[in-house]
């Protein structure tokens, strides 16, 4: 069950991320609202962070929450944002991907 809330609080990581980068593309109030929904967001992912570092080993459970984070944020970035996918990109975050699934694989 941890490594499900685990693997929400990192979902959340990528929204909080998504938050920032839709608050500079904007200005007013509703640069503001975004500044809220990161707080937010941020709120939650770290909350849940620590529900699952309870059971699941800290240095494991930090960097998968940060691994998902960071491939979440990447494809985020290629998709909504317009950021460039190269190879060299691609080809990295793959090996995040594949560090990610080892480390679930060798931890209780």
């Amino acid at each position: 069950m941890n490594w499900i809330i685990l693997v929400i609080a990192g979902l959340f990581e990528v929204v909080f991320a998504f938050c920032l980068g839709k608050a500079k593309e904007t200005t007013g109030n509703e640069m503001y609202l975004w500044y809220l929904a990161f707080a937010i967001t941020c709120g939650v992912s770290m909350t849940l962070l620590i529900k699952a570092t309870q059971t699941l080993p800290i240095g494991t459970a930090y960097a998968v929450w940060t691994g998902i984070g960071a491939v979440g944020t990447v494809l985020v970035g290629i998709l909504v944002f317009k950021e460039p996918a190269t190879f060299l990109r691609l080809l990295f975050i793959t090996t995040l991907v594949g560090s990610i699934v080892g480390l679930k694989v060798v931890s209780p």
